[in-house]
């Protein structure tokens, strides 16, 4: 049975980095399922060079929409980087168009809720680990237009629902990675950790 493993943090927390380290250090053939769309001359940019910067062995698979379609498709025995589930969300609350009604937002947090489900299902059924990293956004403030508290509250339940089945989660602050305990195992002092 794979394993998911969770790595959340803020803009520029090392959370890329620290997940590509990961999939390097599992000695197996890495394949990075990308959710970045490149719409502008910047974006281009950054994603070049996010590509240059890893191994060149290392497979890319571009999936901004349908992460579960690229997953299905990777051998089973490869680890697998997805980056990132917050602009997977991103792309799929800019689908519905900015004026979205209350029942819209509804209807999609149902969707992508079963989405990751099958994202999830799907990684456990394979032998290597599938890494999963996202933006922590639930710490600032709260975002002034409808839109970005929509993001706000979609990403935090699809993170929270990811990290649920994570069997390894991190936070990253700093560049610094924060191991996030089993919230199966009780409080700290019961008998779970310390």
């Amino acid at each position: 049975m794979g394993e998911v493993w969770f790595v959340t943090g803020g803009a520029r927390s090392g959370k890329s980095r620290f997940g590509e380290r990961l999939a390097a250090g599992t000695g197996l053939d890495v394949v990075y399922i990308a959710t970045m769309e490149p719409l502008d001359e910047e974006l281009q940019q950054r994603v070049a060079q996010h590509r240059a910067s890893r191994p060149a062995s290392w497979q890319t698979v571009e999936a901004p929409r349908d992460p579960v379609g690229a997953l299905q498709a990777v051998a089973p025995a490869a680890c697998v980087l997805l980056d990132c589930l917050s602009l997977w969300v991103t792309n799929r609350l800019l689908d519905e168009g900015e004026a979205l009604m209350p029942g819209d937002l509804g209807r999609l947090e149902v969707r992508l809720a079963a989405e990751l489900a099958a994202l999830v299902n799907c990684a456990q059924s394979r032998e290597g680990p599938t890494i999963l990293v996202t933006n922590e956004v639930g710490a600032g403030i709260v975002p002034e237009t409808p839109l970005g508290r929509a993001f706000r509250d979609l990403l935090g339940r699809v993170n929270q629902q990811a990290a649920a089945t994570a069997v390894r989660a991190w936070l990253m602050v700093a560049g610094r990675a924060l191991p996030l305990p089993d919230p199966s195992l009780g409080p700290p002092g019961a008998g779970g950790y310390e």
